[in-house]
């Protein structure tokens, strides 16, 4: 059997969400990622900083490798058991009681929330990176001749998941070049989920289903399994469809050899394979909140970031019911989320799903909309790659000059960016610097949470 720790990919989206919630429920913010010890910080920020010296070609090449290193051989997926799965995201947690929970969609927002409630979150998907061999990264079709077998074993051993075998060549490029990206989605509840909530959640308290309604075309393979060229980020999906001038610019800056990608016709649509929420799993929730005396809540939003301003605004009102000025903006990228240092600068967090055009224009609406902040701090992730839709740092510069008095990168080496591997380390460091903090406070009552979320227009609310 394959062990979850190595079967799961610590650079994913959901991954990188539970380190970082789970880190602040034992206190503890989040040096590295999370992956190793704070006392390792210094030394892995002078390895990354030599590393950024190399040339382009070396720096994506071990890029790429650190990726397939995590990645699981194909022969072995079949070992991987969900069961297990399950039993390592829920072990993160320290056990309650909590008066709230979460279960659903991964979305960097929503951690927020649930720090300023000191309440878990558990994601229904998963991501699970397989190695293979012979397929380039321009050639989906290829991607899903070489893996479909794995994926069609690993759904004969675990049949309370669905796969969504993932292929997107603009965002991953330098990651797939050796591997394929299997998300997998829990349709039935898992025991080790069951148990932790049953353990942790008291009669009277609150479920929540936090479910984004992103959709995607896919091609489907079979009955739990999907394919999806593309994602959401840079390119549109017309782009990912039928190509386009940027399209054919960027295949041809990367010597692709063709003009637009050739995939798998979709067929259909599913659930967007990172963010998007499988219902199917609602039917167990329903059942497990009835049995317990629960009260289940739904919390619909349409797209992933529709979640930020509204947790953003939610934390501005918090702080200036407290006496804290909330004139600091906090833009975090992906999974660069520091939920701890958020409250102890006394920051507003705004999330980006990623270093796309589409989320600085999102970025920017949100400071449209709302008081002037005095200072604005900007994560970003770095993927390696002149992407379609990336956001350039003049498009940054732009948003860092909407702050009255400090807007400034955060662990971001402009000249290296998007190559800026060791910002995922430098990120940290540079925002633990922060001279003016506040105490934590106690945690956010969830009855004054639900009656803000409730009466947010971005937000469908039942239960």
């Amino acid at each position: 059997m394959v062990k979850p720790q190595k079967a799961v990919a610590s650079f994913d989206s959901a991954t990188g969400m539970l380190r970082a919630l789970s880190r602040f429920l034992r206190d503890q913010d989040v040096p590295m990622l999370g992956q190793a010890p704070r006392v390792l910080e210094p030394v892995a920020a002078a390895v990354a900083g030599a590393a950024a010296r190399l040339p382009r070609a070396a720096k994506e090449q071990a890029y790429a490798v650190s990726g397939w290193a995590e990645a699981v051989p194909l022969r072995r997926v079949p070992e991987i058991r969900s069961e297990e799965l399950a039993r390592w995201v829920s072990g993160h947690y320290p056990r309650g009681p909590y008066p709230v929970a979460f279960l659903g969609s991964s979305n960097g927002a929503l951690i927020h929330l649930a720090a300023a409630l000191r309440t878990p979150w558990l994601p229904q998907t998963l991501l699970l990176p397989v190695r293979r061999r012979g397929v380039g990264p321009d050639d989906p079709r290829g991607d899903l001749r070489a893996t479909r077998e794995a994926g069609q074993a690993l759904l004969a051993a675990n049949p309370d998941l669905v796969l969504h075998h993932m292929h997107d060549a603009n965002q991953d490029r330098l990651m797939i070049a050796g591997m394929t990206y299997f998300r997998v989605k829990w349709r039935r509840l898992p025991q080790a989920y069951r148990r932790f909530l049953e353990e942790s959640l008291p009669a009277g308290a609150t479920l929540v289903v936090p479910e984004c309604g992103l959709r995607w075309p896919v091609t489907r393979v079979g009955p739990r399994y999907v394919f999806q060229h593309g994602a959401l980020g840079g390119a549109t999906r017309e782009e990912y469809e039928h190509g386009g001038p940027r399209v054919a610019d960027y295949l041809s800056r990367y010597g692709a050899g063709r003009e637009r990608w050739d995939y798998p016709p979709a067929d259909g649509d599913s659930p967007e394979a990172e963010w998007g929420f499988e219902p199917e799993l609602l039917a167990d929730l329903e059942e497990l909140a009835a049995r317990n005396g629960w009260r289940l809540v739904r919390m619909r939003f349409g797209e992933p970031e529709e979640l930020s301003p509204v947790v953003a605004e939610l934390y501005r009102d918090w702080y200036r019911r407290r006496g804290l000025p909330g004139d600091r903006l906090l833009v975090e990228c992906f999974l660069l989320l520091e939920p701890w240092w958020a409250l102890r600068s006394g920051s507003v967090p705004y999330w980006m799903v990623f270093n796309a055009e589409q989320s600085q224009r999102r970025a920017m609406a949100y400071l449209d909309g709302t008081d002037p902040f005095d200072e604005i701090r900007l994560m970003l992730f770095s993927h390696g790659v002149e992407s379609v839709g990336l956001a350039g740092i003049g498009d940054w510069r732009r948003l860092l000059a909407r702050a009255r008095k400090v807007g400034v990168f955060t662990g971001v080496d402009t000249r290296a960016y998007p190559r800026d591997f060791a910002g995922l380390i430098r990120a940290h460091r540079e925002l633990s610097r922060i001279r003016t903090t506040y105490p934590m406070p106690l945690p956010m009552p969830w009855e004054a949470a639900a009656e803000f979320l409730s009466k947010r227009d971005e937000i469908e609310w039942s239960g």
